[in-house]
């Protein structure tokens, strides 16, 4: 794990309102959210108990339907 050394912005009244990350920190935060959500969408439809059907099937309909 990097460790991380914060950096904060603050305004003229002393209040934080921003905080600096280095760059390739920033890109593995977005790199675990982009996971964490594809978890979640995941247990999100395997928790709908819906049937699974092929990708290109998916593909077909919604192409159908913007016609």
């Amino acid at each position: 794990m990097n460790t991380l050394k914060e950096s904060y912005l603050v305004d003229a009244n002393g209040n934080t309102i921003g905080v600096l990350l280095d760059i390739e920190y920033y890109q593995q935060l977005l790199a675990q959210s982009e996971e964490l959500e594809s978890i979640r969408a995941y247990d999100a439809a395997k928790a709908s108990g819906d049937d699974a059907f092929p990708f290109e099937q998916a593909i077909a309909e919604i192409e159908q339907n913007r016609q």
